[in-house]
C-alpha cells in the first residue's frame, strides 16, 4: 500500500535538496531517519519532517502498525522546482541585477516491500 505525502514551496534549491534526497532514496525508513538525523545539510530537517508525516499518514490514514512499518521503503522520493522569488540588487552605474530565489516541490512515496518468498510459495 503506497503512502504519499507532499511538502510545497520549501525555500531551499531544488540541486540542494536533492543531495539530501539521493542519500535516502530506495532505502529502509528506519535507515532514513537515522540518515537525515545525522545528515549536517540544512534540506535534511524538512525532509525529515516530511518522513515523519508519511508515516503519520500510514498510521492515521491506512491504520498500519509500527510492526508493520518496519517493511516499509522509501519507494519514490522526487525533488522538482517550485516558483521563484524574484528581488532586484541594485549594482554599479544604476543598473539592477536579479536575484532568484529558489523554492521545491517534495514528493515523497513509501511502500511496503513485497517478500519473494510468499510469491513463490503461492
Amino acid at each position: 500500500m503506497e503512502v504519499k505525502a507532499k511538502l510545497n514551496y520549501l525555500r531551499i534549491a531544488p540541486r540542494k535538496v536533492r543531495l539530501v534526497a539521493d542519500l535516502i532514496r530506495g532505502k529502509n525508513i528506519i535507515e532514513a531517519q537515522r540518515q537525515l538525523q545525522f545528515c549536517p545539510k540544512r534540506a535534511a530537517k524538512p525532509l525529515l519532517k516530511l518522513l515523519m508525516s508519511a508515516i503519520a499518514n500510514a498510521k492515521h490514514n491506512f491504520g498500519i502498525s509500527e510492526e508493520d512499518l518496519k517493511k516499509y521503503y522509501i519507494k519514490k522520493l522526487t525533488v522538482d522546482e517550485g516558483p521563484k522569488l524574484k528581488r532586484w540588487r541594485p549594482v554599479a552605474r544604476g543598473i539592477a541585477h536579479e536575484i532568484q530565489k529558489k523554492t521545491s516541490h517534495v514528493t515523497l512515496i513509501i511502500d511496503q516491500k513485497e517478500d519473494k518468498n510468499k510469491e513463490k510459495n503461492e
